[in-house]
């Protein structure tokens, strides 16, 4: 099987969101784009969830990646890796997203914005949760800097209290 270049998959990507989100609406005259040509798309059965299924998008690409979010996503991911330049850049990275919002006239406040990101200490984690919290992030994703062991197990569930008062949720 070809993989394409990086190129290719961006321009791929996007004919695909088009003709996705054209389905979702019930939109089924043909498709003419430069990779895929459908004659009569056709979402049959349509999805159960209204208007569609959300799209998640990954990635942190200022010119391609947050533009797509920007104009078909509902959610994106960015990534937060402590102590490199990935964890130094996210605010940036939120405020070109919030630019491509606004050059497309999409409100920023509509995506979800969520986040993985490693630890190793269970106080750090909860000291980078408020940090990504106040930059702008609603959900982060957490992995273990090791294994998902009994005692990280036990370490994460230890800070759940704080984190549910963190997130204003009870449970």
């Amino acid at each position: 099987m070809p993989f394409p270049p990086l190129a290719q998959r961006f321009e791929q990507l996007e004919e695909l969101l088009q003709i996705a989100h054209r389905m979702w609406q019930g939109d089924e005259t043909p498709y003419a784009g430069m990779h895929y040509q459908l004659v009569r798309p056709l979402n049959a059965p349509n999805s159960v969830q209204r208007p569609h299924p959300p799209i998640m998008i990954g990635g942190s690409g200022e010119r391609k990646t947050l533009r797509l979010v920007a104009q078909y996503a509902d959610a994106c991911n960015l990534f937060d890796l402590p102590g490199t330049e990935f964890a130094d850049n996210l605010p940036h990275k939120l405020a070109v997203l919030r630019k491509h919002c606004a050059d497309l006239g999409r409100d920023y406040a509509t995506i979800e914005k969520t986040v993985a990101s490693r630890f190793t200490d269970t106080a750090e984690l909860l000291a980078r949760l408020r940090e990504l919290a106040a930059i702008g992030f609603d959900h982060v994703l957490v992995t273990p800097g090791g294994p998902w062991d009994d005692r990280t197990l036990d370490a994460v569930a230890a800070l759940l209290p704080a984190v549910h008062a963190l997130a204003g949720t009870a449970d």
